[in-house]
């Protein structure tokens, strides 16, 4: 049985690093969920976090493929007890006078914004984990979710440990 798995990969901010990455998985038939990347706090390295499909042997074969890569410098699979995971979406929604009070109810209730306002819809700005913008996507579908759009799923561990600190010695 497959199951989700987070991985973090610390890369060179190198031009084609990510494709080589992305290009590792489509090789072995996963499907990535949800694939971001960004600077870290050092400029020459770069972040990707990235939440596939795997069985729990195919995914360490992988991360051994991964390590592999000479642009690639540190790979850490995020387990959801220890770290935090967020994803932005970006949700317009049918509104007129009749239901806009009870949308903007809503979106105070989840602790979301909304970012622009038009007569007939409201654009939500909301971040949080996968359960959350469930939850507030169900809570929405009744007055009529026109787009949703969503950025890559970003994960950091909890604690003082950081995958970047063997980089603060450079």
């Amino acid at each position: 049985m497959s199951e989700k798995h987070t991985l973090s990969v610390l890369v060179e901010n190198k031009p084609g690093v990510l494709t080589r990455v992305s290009a590792l998985f489509t090789r072995r038939g996963f499907n990535i969920h949800s694939l971001a990347v960004g600077p870290t706090e050092h400029e020459d390295v770069s972040r990707i976090t990235v939440i596939a499909d795997a069985e729990g042997l195919a995914m360490e074969q992988v991360t051994k493929q991964l390590n592999k890569l000479v642009n690639v410098l540190k790979i850490v699979e995020l387990d959801p007890e220890t770290s935090v995971g967020r994803e932005l979406y970006l949700i317009k929604v049918h509104t007129d006078d009749s239901n806009r009070t009870a949308v903007l109810q809503i979106v105070d209730l989840f602790r979301a914004h909304v970012v622009d306002v038009s007569p007939t819809s409201v654009v939500i700005e909301t971040v949080g984990s996968e359960s959350k913008v469930k939850a507030l996507l169900e809570a929405l579908a009744p007055y009529g979710v026109k787009e949703i759009v969503q950025s890559g799923a970003v994960a950091i561990s909890r604690g003082p440990r950081s995958i970047t600190d063997q980089f603060k010695e450079k």
